[in-house]
């Protein structure tokens, strides 16, 4: 095969994998989240339901990270030696399991330990499909494919946001249930599970794996991709190596970073918003505020997808994820001081708008220089590092919420950890020629 014939049969295999592959992986990260983060919603009543504090809820939602921590890179060490199909299948069923007895728990205990099971089940989803999407497209077209995988983060709350307030506001009595918020629970974790069958038959583990493809096509889409292997690294890196990279540490800070903004956002905007009757004297009911909650995720959407393709044409990682960074930091601050439920939301709008467009460009910048198991445990590692933030967050904020009565002292330690993160992807910005042994 010379030279160009590869080349456009290699277009032909991407355009492919991307058609079968990224729509149905964003659907499974699309319930992951809404899994994961539907507890926002429930905390709307929930937490007078079983007398839980704004400190016992925000330990609560971030003790799943506990668990997802320390499972994390053995859970993606196993993906990587028994390959996604298996692995994936396993993750899936048993975070939709735990989710769906969710609706079960009795008060602040149940809560806890619910929550850290939650995170072991979970542990390895994220960072073992950005290991997979590796394995199936080039580098020169990963932060597209990357964001549009990542737009199921979004689309969770533009879809999931409404859906999970209506089943809150007409779910008791289904099934038994005596509150809203245990139907959203048990409901949401079913497909989950069903789709955690789905992908043990659907779901190949790489190219050569995949009858879509032509022979021609899966030959010379595995010659790219081992082509750039060789260019990364002379060799594969190995799992010590990579855990110990002090660029490996440097990204797990700046990830941190970032994802300390997401799950803020995730956990409080609901309740942020509903302060608004007392801040500004508005009224809104479970629904509306699910559907203004959407809002600024709708337009991070379209953002993301915008910001990869850019980095992509450019070629230039770091400095994206840095000037995102700022954005976010900047933008939640001055939503602290602005005079009124729009221009709050406005400035809200633009905080998320800088957390998810730094997201899939961030991918980017380990896997210039990590291959083989070392990337599923340098991945495992950032991914788990930086999902702290997601205990860290919301403990934190929940904590100050409650001793000062405001949301205000913990949308500033938002603002700080971002900016933190861009200061970080500066310095890679000015080592990114050099990032590549």
């Amino acid at each position: 095969m010379d030279e160009q014939t590869a080349e456009v049969s290699t277009a032909q295999a991407v355009r492919k994998a991307m058609i079968r592959l990224v729509p149905f992986l964003g659907l499974l990260y699309l319930l992951n989240y809404l899994d994961r983060v539907n507890v926002g919603f429930a905390a709307l009543t929930m937490n007078a339901d079983l007398g839980i504090s704004s400190a016992a809820y925000g330990l609560g939602a971030g003790l799943f990270f506990v668990g997802y921590f320390f499972f994390e890179v053995p859970s993606n060490v196993i993906l990587h030696k028994v390959g996604a199909r298996v692995w994936i299948a396993r993750i899936m069923v048993t975070w939709g399991i735990v989710a769906s007895a969710t609706a079960f728990i009795q008060g602040e205990v149940s809560f806890y330990i619910v929550r850290v099971l939650l995170g072991i089940a979970e542990a390895g989803f994220f960072p073992g499909i950005i290991l997979y999407l590796t394995y199936w497209f080039p580098r020169k077209v990963r932060a597209k494919i990357v964001a549009l995988f990542f737009l199921a983060v979004p689309l969770s709350s533009v879809l999931g946001s409404p859906i999970s307030a209506l089943l809150i506001q007409h779910g008791e009595g289904v099934l038994g249930f005596d509150a809203g918020w245990r139907f959203m629970f048990f409901a949401e974790g079913v497909p989950s599970i069903l789709l955690g069958v789905a992908v043990f038959f659907l779901l190949p583990n790489k190219p050569k794996d995949a009858k879509w493809l032509t022979p021609g096509q899966r030959t010379s889409l595995q010659s790219t991709l081992d082509a750039e292997d060789t260019q990364t690294v002379a060799h594969e890196v190995s799992t010590r190596s990579a855990l110990t990279d002090p660029r490996v540490l440097a990204l797990s800070a700046v990830y941190f970073g970032i994802i300390f903004g997401l799950y803020v956002l995730a956990f409080f905007l609901p309740q942020v918003i509903k302060g608004f009757q007392q801040q500004f004297q508005t009224t809104y009911s479970i629904v509306e505020i699910g559907l203004i909650t959407a809002i600024p995720y709708a337009i991070a959407a379209v953002a993301m997808v915008l910001w990869a393709r850019h980095s992509d044409r450019t070629g230039e990682r770091a400095g994206h994820v840095a000037i995102a960074a700022f954005v976010g930091a900047v933008s939640i601050a001055a939503a602290l001081y602005l005079g009124s439920p729009f221009l709050v939301m406005a400035a809200v709008t633009l905080c998320a708008v800088g957390v998810f467009t730094a997201v899939p460009v961030f991918w980017q910048l380990p896997n210039a220089f990590l291959t083989g198991v070392g990337a599923a445990a340098g991945i495992g590692l950032i991914n788990s590092f930086g999902n702290l933030s997601g205990f860290v967050g919301p403990y934190l904020v929940g904590w100050l919420q409650g001793l000062t009565g405001s949301f205000r002292p913990g949308m500033w330690s938002v603002a700080f950890f971002m900016a933190m993160a861009g200061v970080i992807a500066l310095f890679f910005r000015r080592k990114e020629k050099n990032i590549v042994k």
